[in-house]
């Protein structure tokens, strides 16, 4: 006789289960070394440029030498899922978020409008990440004319 069909299941369960510890912990794992790379805050991207919970993203910002990489929090790619080159950024304004916002994005974070060539509207982070990514933006590397700030 073979193998009852509750053995099946039991195994095809544990199965299930091992890949989806395994997917946690893939996550875990690329989201801790992607914030151990320095440079790294909160935040979230949309390409809706109106007062909407829909469309935010929330993701990891890491700051390169002439751009800003954006990667998504539930994502095992390695690759990020926006680039803003550091000369093409220009903030718009910024705004506390308002009506169903406030539960798109995380607590305490400010909403950036945004102008530049993507298709991502408006940011969402901290204050303090708010004061880095300005400093950030007026500044520039050695031998760059980046700095387009009057």
């Amino acid at each position: 006789m073979g193998v009852p069909l509750w053995w099946w299941l039991l195994d095809s369960l544990l199965f299930v289960v091992v890949l989806l510890v395994l997917l946690l912990v893939g996550l875990l794992v690329r989201g801790r070394l992607l914030a151990r790379s320095g440079g790294a805050f909160d935040m979230s991207v949309t390409r809706g440029a109106d007062a909407q919970a829909r469309g935010w993203m929330h993701g990891l910002a890491v700051y390169g030498d002439t751009e800003l990489r954006w990667f998504r929090t539930f994502s095992l790619s390695w690759r990020p899922r926006y680039r803003f080159v550091r000369g093409d950024v220009q903030i718009d304004g910024r705004r506390e978020p308002r009506g169903d916002e406030v539960h798109a994005i995380h607590p305490g974070h400010l909403i950036v409008g945004t102008a530049f060539a993507s298709d991502v509207r408006q940011f969402a982070m901290s204050p303090d990440a708010l004061t880095g990514l300005l400093s950030w933006l007026e500044s520039s590397p050695p031998g760059q004319r980046v700095n387009n700030v009057l």
